[in-house]
């Protein structure tokens, strides 16, 4: 490419003015153009031209330099400041703030670099005159200077900007703007000398208490005055909480307990679902249903909601079923393995303000309850988890049976039996409630001869399960949680087998199909064919289950709560 200016320096292609090459630019700065340099090149050739008169004064001050050692105020020699980028003296342009006197003396341009600058701008050429007009003082003969190194370059020619990017600076005033550019170049070229700072050494630091002591030693005197005060205050709003939580405690301890547990999951409980007529006695509501209609009955449950139902036939039950729980929780205190009672019913959602009133008066932990609004409840057995279903009405009771819930009909007692508060007594008959009634099918058919041949000669094959197989076992898995923390004898579930069966001729295979499903019963009472009646009277059960309704009226006789299975042939029979 072509020199300008300056041998040491290349003119770069300036795409300004839509000039097509670097030569007509040049031509330009020779003169040989009329058009005159575009403004980049003006630019590019004053910043040549400040160069070249930083390089002459730097060159003045290196030999004063040398004659006479340069000390500090303190009297250090000052070593010479060496460029980063270089092994020659840092030169740097005088500055324009500088006072005229500093530059000694001004080497202007050779005559072939004036001859090329002959078509500057007036405002350049004025102030070239100012420079060589100006007297300077006399200076001593210049000393042999080595020879500039050859990375010791002028700065480089300005970036050739787009027409959108200009700086307004640049078009207003390019002298300033190029002088700047020296500035900028002096600064980077020249960095600031770092300073010394004291440092601490190691074995002056000092721990955080130390330094916080120090530290609020040199608090103010009035801030100091105001920490006591502050601290005062701070106890006696602590003493006045403390006699208030204490006042609290007082107050919560005369109030009686009222802390309820928490009903188990369903996924892990014996859900057993309970009908509102089974767990109270509503007769007289009941009436009013069937002889003035819905409406009467609603409003007649609305205008008592405040009275308080007597209990039902499976109220003594779900008693029982919740000293249970109360056991287990105390030997097992995270324990889910519990009965979660439902109560189930297809009455209004405006008659629960009744029945909720009711189970908060007696105690009965029955969190969950089903309203149906006259609807069947039967479809929600199975979303409930239901194990067992106790009901007053038969025909709900079949319903469920037919879905394959263990379900029967609660019958009530007589109310002057005591029965026991500390264990839950359930009894249980043979066939069609804990086994199925293929017995049965052969006695009804064949007579009781056949009857006995046929138990004779399968006696070890158990017999098929019946509808209340699957709660026996719920009440014998519990069992044996108590039997693991040594409390047989006191354990408050006990079972009884009440059969009809004969012993001796047909009672083996019941023992051994209790055997084979891993169940055990407490008591086995083989009749024989005699009234249950008065064996249930000793026995005082919670709940009896059997399908015979004869045997359900012989023990209601004697006050037995009692409970029908409807299963079997026996239904068909009655039928």
């Amino acid at each position: 490419m072509r020199r300008a200016v300056n041998p040491n320096h290349l003119l770069r292609c300036c795409p300004m003015r839509g000039h097509s090459s670097c030569r007509r630019c040049l031509c330009a700065a020779e003169g040989t153009v009329p058009l005159g340099p575009c403004r980049t090149i003006r630019i590019y050739i004053h910043m040549c031209l400040l160069w070249e008169q930083g390089r002459q004064i730097t060159m003045i001050r290196g030999s004063q330099e040398l004659s006479l050692p340069k000390t500090d105020s303190r009297g250090y020699v000052v070593r010479n400041q060496w460029s980063r980028t270089s092994r020659s003296p840092s030169t740097r342009a005088p500055s324009v703030e500088e006072p005229r006197s500093k530059n000694t003396s001004l080497k202007l341009p050779s005559s072939s670099t004036t001859s090329r600058t002959s078509s500057t701008s007036p405002s350049q050429q004025e102030s070239l005159k100012q420079l060589s007009e100006e007297p300077s003082p006399p200076t001593p003969p210049l000393p042999s200077t080595p020879p500039m190194p050859l990375d010791s370059h002028p700065p480089t020619p300005p970036e050739p900007f787009s027409s959108s990017r200009r700086s307004t600076k640049m078009h207003e005033n390019p002298e300033a703007w190029a002088h700047g550019i020296v500035r900028e170049i002096r600064d980077s070229r020249d960095p600031m000398p770092q300073r010394d700072y004291p440092r601490t050494p190691p074995t002056e630091w000092k721990a955080y208490t130390q330094r916080r002591s120090t530290y609020s030693s040199q608090l103010d005197q009035d801030c100091l005055s105001e920490l006591p005060r502050q601290h005062h205050q701070r106890e006696e709003e602590e003493d006045e909480d403390e006699a208030y939580w204490a006042s609290v405690k007082t107050l919560y301890e005369k109030i009686p307990s009222c802390s309820r547990p928490r009903p188990p999951k369903p996924k892990n409980a014996i859900t057993i679902a309970v009908s509102s007529r089974a767990l109270f006695n509503m007769v007289d509501g009941r009436k009013i249903y069937e002889e003035e209609g819905l409406e009467k009955y609603m409003e007649y449950q609305l205008n008592n909601e405040n009275v308080i139902l007597t209990p039902g036939p499976a109220f003594r039950f779900v008693k029982a079923l919740q000293h249970v729980n109360a056991r287990l929780r105390e030997l097992y205190p995270s324990e889910q393995d519990l009965f979660d009672i439902v109560l189930m019913t297809n009455n209004h959602a405006q008659v629960g303000v009744r029945l909720i009133n009711s189970v908060n008066h007696y105690g009965l932990l029955i969190d969950r309850f089903c309203l149906t609004g006259g609807k069947s409840p039967i479809g929600y057995l199975k979303a409930y988890l239901t194990n067992l279903y106790l009901s007053a009405d038969s025909e709900k009771v079949q319903e469920a049976i037919q879905e394959g819930i263990a379900s029967a009909t609660m019958f009530d007692g007589a109310k002057d039996i005591a029965y026991c508060d500390t264990q839950l007594r359930v009894a249980f008959d043979g066939d069609a409630v804990l086994f199925s009634d293929e017995s049965e099918h052969i006695a009804k058919e064949h007579g009781l001869d056949k009857f006995f041949q046929h138990e004779t000669l399968f006696e070890n094959k158990p017999l098929a399960q019946g509808p209340l197989k699957g709660f026996l076992e719920d009440l014998g898995r519990l069992q044996k949680k108590f039997y693991a923390k040594d409390e047989r004898l006191l354990c408050p579930i006990r079972t009884y087998l009440v059969t009809a069966r004969s012993a001796a001729s047909s009672g083996a295979r019941v023992l051994k199909t209790l055997r084979r499903w891993g169940l055990e019963i407490d008591e086995a009472l083989f009749l024989a064919g005699a009234p249950k009646g008065p064996i249930l009277v000793k026995i005082r059960p919670h709940i009896f289950f059997d399908d015979h309704m004869f045997h359900i009226e012989g023990a209601q006789k004697f006050g037995t709560i009692t409970a029908h299975v409807p299963y079997g042939i026996n239904q068909k029979m009655n039928n």
